[in-house]
């Protein structure tokens, strides 16, 4: 089931960021920011690590559009930690600086519908809240298949760009390109 157009499920959960914990960490929070959501089956795997350092390398662009970067999976903050600790060249995630949420009881990924219940990790989620805590965007991976950040930020840039315009954004859209009015005459004029 698609949660596109319904509010991003709520919790509190722990955190951590950087070297800190968090107790009482939530989404409504960052009210009034764009968010990116996304889960993770494990920390110590192997795909995985390259994601989080894909979103650490691309975090000033998504800071520069008032959005939130946050990752979630399975583990404790303990484990979390002990990631953190470890440098990029062992299959860690040092130089990782936006929360990392602990899902240990699985509530989380339940409620996003991300859950692989049988193996009790998370499919590789991504939801992309607008700045009400809407989900506007969701995008599910199995877990042997990498995400693209750059798809992120160019769906987030969508976003943006009908919210401040009305406009709609066609196939491939690219800030800068063309879009359309939401109207047949639109649609026309498009193709022209």
């Amino acid at each position: 089931m698609s949660l596109v157009g319904k509010k991003a499920p709520e919790f509190k959960a722990k955190a951590v960021i950087k070297d800190k914990f968090y107790d009482d960490f939530s989404l409504s929070d960052f009210h009034g920011k764009y968010v990116i959501f996304f889960f993770y089956p494990l920390d110590f795997t192997f795909v995985c690590p390259t994601e989080l350092h894909a979103f650490e390398d691309k975090l000033k662009e998504f800071e520069t559009r008032n959005a939130q970067v946050i990752g979630c999976s399975v583990d404790s903050c303990f484990s979390h930690a002990a990631w953190l600790a470890t440098p990029k060249s062992k299959g860690g995630i040092q130089g990782v600086s936006y929360p990392i949420v602990s899902d240990i009881t699985k509530s989380i990924a339940r409620n996003f519908e991300v859950l692989n219940e049988a193996a009790g990790i998370a499919y590789r989620g991504l939801f992309l809240l607008d700045q009400e805590g809407i989900v506007r965007h969701q995008l599910i991976n199995d877990w042997p298949i990498g995400r693209s950040v750059d798809e992120v930020l160019r769906t987030l840039d969508a976003l943006i760009f009908h919210e401040e315009n009305g406009e709609v954004c066609p196939a491939n859209w690219k800030p800068g390109a063309k879009a359309m009015k939401p109207t047949e005459q639109g649609l026309a004029d498009y193709f022209r």
